[in-house]
């Protein structure tokens, strides 16, 4: 079968390999969709979380699969599959970890001491077929299509930073970073309930597709200062702060343009340390700062959330290409033109 095979830095093959054989209590399915994401760009460009020596969950290491976002159509199961058939049409939650994890018995799985990704530790779905636990595939409604189905795994890493927030419904938000995860965010805050959502980033491209989402007001920070704005709009400040886009200076404005009591929720990761203002901007206004890692056992309920209407979240996808054109017009394109915000791979 055709794959995307990551070798190291900068060294992705489009190639043949041998289709994977499903085990007892495993399902094999026939890709249909599958979505880029951040940390397929992290892998390919500088070798993050790709595996050089076998992974101490996954026992997989470099040549393996890309790929984590991704659904399709069950077409094989193994032994011991209860609750899927072949032909359901479904969407891979890819979180792999240790199931005698005292966080996984705790009911946390996303925060397991040892966890991995399919598609990153192990093989993933960019490629025609891919096997997994049936325990990892969602089945999808009718009125969902696999494309949406591509999309429940970022979905739910927003989904999940709201659900853990202190969103109130008529609350005012600002979301810090508007690529893939933060026009997510502003679907799902907006399907929470949030009255205002105000999104901050440095494209205009992106920036109009907020504001097609369901953004209020939008603010390049290039072009004017996003604290000054905010404040001029809300005086003292907003409910909660989002922040996905995983830079130092968004994570100080969204700490000076927060009420007090205002909550600071961290979705996005950070290249390297940055610094705070304990005093000024912890103490003084008893902010509360806290953080959301993947997502647990919230896959139906975004899945329904899509199909009731309540979340669009099609209006993400800005290109669509073959596997083929994977490097070129994925991998590359994204890290120069940032203009885009999900581009999904057709593998049918």
């Amino acid at each position: 079968m055709k794959a995307a095979v990551i070798y190291g830095t900068k060294d992705v093959k489009i190639e043949e390999v041998n289709e994977p054989s499903v085990s007892k209590n495993e399902v094999k399915v026939k890709v249909s969709w599958a979505g880029i994401c951040g940390s397929d760009l992290h892998a390919y460009h500088y070798g993050l979380g790709i595996p050089i020596e076998p992974n101490e969950l996954t026992g997989v290491q470099a040549p393996l699969t890309l790929g984590h976002e991704f659904a399709g159509t069950v077409v094989e199961i193994g032994e011991g599959v209860t609750d899927i058939v072949v032909g359901d049409r479904v969407a891979i939650e890819p979180l792999l970890y240790a199931e005698d994890d005292v966080y996984v018995r705790q009911g946390q799985y996303n925060l397991a001491n040892r966890f991995a990704f399919m598609g990153i530790q192990s093989n993933g779905g960019f490629a025609e077929y891919a096997v997994m636990n049936e325990s990892k595939v969602h089945k999808l409604p009718e009125n969902v299509s696999l494309e949406e189905g591509a999309l429940i795994e970022p979905t739910a890493v927003a989904f999940q930073a709201i659900r853990e927030s202190q969103l109130k419904v008529g609350q005012k938000v600002v979301v810090f970073g508007v690529g893939p995860i933060g026009l997510l965010t502003i679907v799902c805050a907006k399907a929470a309930g949030a009255a205002e959502i105000i999104a901050v980033d440095i494209s205009n491209d992106r920036l109009a597709l907020a504001k097609e989402v369901g953004a209020t007001y939008i603010i390049n920070s290039m072009e004017e200062n996003a604290t000054e704005k905010i404040l001029s709009l809300h005086k003292h400040g907003v409910d909660i702060a989002y922040e996905a886009a995983g830079a130092e200076i968004t994570f100080t404005t969204a700490l000076n343009v927060l009420k007090k009591r205002g909550q600071l929720m961290v979705i996005a990761a950070f290249g390297k340390p940055i610094s705070l203002d304990v005093t000024q901007h912890l103490l003084m206004k008893e902010i509360n700062i806290t953080a959301s890692f993947a997502y647990c056992n919230i896959f139906p309920e975004v899945i329904n959330l899509i199909a009731s209407g309540r979340m669009d979240v099609k209006k993400v996808i800005t290109k669509k290409i073959a596997l083929d054109h994977l490097v070129e017009d994925g991998l590359e394109l994204l890290e120069k033109d940032k203009s885009h915000a999900k581009i999904l791979i057709d593998i049918k």
